[in-house]
């Protein structure tokens, strides 16, 4: 089955409520998908976690009940710090096939590799379950979605060379980074030929309605008919050996624009590549903390400090013209606690639970004695 590039990333869902992530927008959800599927795009992304697990049951209601099986491939994953003597890799992959309706799936991933997770792949031999299930045909094709350098990930792919593809953060921000490493992570799955699916393209919303505007202004004026996470999908969609990119789309205006250019995508040229240098260098001379906004910190935080929404509300608040008298940042931050119940950044007992999980490998306690700083003073 052809397939265009652009995956359809069941994560950051429209919502009937902002703050409660299972009040999905089932009506619009179901919109999208409509129109995603007619332009003739066909792949969906899901995960255990997402949407605190109602992710997983929107295949079932959006897609096994209205459309032919064989007409759209869906990508589930197994996650480790679910995994218990009494939930087995084999419970969580039945569970998962009962949410989403399937017999099957066409893409199923060992979720989130990294130097503590791969302690419990291995305790649970989470590799090997995923094999097994390749051969029973319980899923087509197996992979890994990988947060960590390059190291980790060869030793991972010399060890189980049956894995196929490699999901990898890569957009232009991430891509010569230092923490994240993306290139690096790029560069040794070809050299195992491995295809790569990308996610995070524009890094949590950040390299589209969190761009800085002198950023977001060098793209307009090198193409005033292109949205600004344009650049960033097709960034990632530009190297040779992706397959797939993945956009956790939040309505349908994202749907559409994203599909209008890559219905007949076309790579991003030379010139076009060094615009996005000039925006790189214009981003990082600006934002102060390079957060996604996944929230695997948040859902190990013994105090319940929302970490994410912290970070966010303090590089937004740092871009801020200095002439306000003020900000809309303090007040939501201020309203958190009160309003919600929600850990604020100086109830960090620092025990580095935060830091094992974050995906990006950013020095999160440093991060909140600043924003405790910078609010709480």
């Amino acid at each position: 089955m052809e397939q265009k590039k652009l995956g359809f990333g069941m994560m950051r869902l429209p919502l009937l409520d902002q703050n409660d992530p299972k009040s999905l927008d089932i009506e619009q959800i179901q919109q999208m998908v409509d129109e995603y599927m007619a332009r003739g795009f066909n792949y969906f992304d899901t995960a255990w976690m997402y949407h605190s697990g109602e992710s997983e049951c929107l295949i079932k209601k959006c897609l096994l009940d209205k459309y032919p099986r064989d007409s759209y491939t869906v990508t589930d994953k197994l996650p480790d710090y679910i995994l218990k003597p009494d939930r087995t890799p084999q419970q969580v992959f039945e569970t998962q096939l009962e949410r989403t309706g399937l017999d099957y799936f066409d893409y199923y991933l060992v979720h989130d590799t990294n130097a503590v997770s791969i302690v419990n792949f291995e305790k649970y031999h989470c590799f090997e379950f995923v094999e097994e299930l390749l051969d029973k045909g319980l899923v087509k094709h197996i992979g890994l979605s990988h947060h960590d350098g390059p190291e980790l990930l060869e030793e991972i792919l010399i060890k189980h060379p049956r894995i196929e593809f490699v999901q990898l953060q890569i957009n232009y921000l991430d891509w010569d980074s230092l923490g994240v490493r993306a290139r690096e992570c790029y560069e040794v799955a070809v050299r195992y030929g491995k295809k790569v699916l990308v996610m995070e393209p524009v890094k949590g919303g950040t390299l589209a309605h969190g761009m800085p505007e002198k950023a977001a202004d060098i793209f307009k004026a090198a193409e005033p008919d292109m949205s600004v996470p344009s650049w960033a999908i097709r960034f990632a969609a530009s190297w040779p050996e992706v397959y797939m990119v993945l956009s956790g789309m939040s309505n349908m205006e994202q749907l559409l624009d994203n599909m209008s250019y890559m219905e007949d995508f076309k790579p991003l040229d030379e010139e076009e590549m060094e615009v996005v240098k000039k925006v790189v260098n214009e981003i990082n001379s600006d934002i102060a903390i390079a957060c996604t906004g996944c929230n695997y910190c948040g859902d190990v935080c013994p105090m319940n400090v929302q970490i994410p929404r912290l970070f966010s509300l303090y590089n937004a608040d740092l871009q801020e013209v200095e002439t306000k008298d003020w900000s809309s940042h303090e007040e939501l931050y201020a309203n958190l606690a009160v309003a919600e119940g929600i850990g604020v950044a100086s109830d960090c007992i620092e025990c580095g639970m935060c830091e094992d999980r974050c995906p990006q490998h950013l020095e999160i306690r440093e991060y909140l004695k600043a924003v405790a700083e910078h609010f709480e003073k």
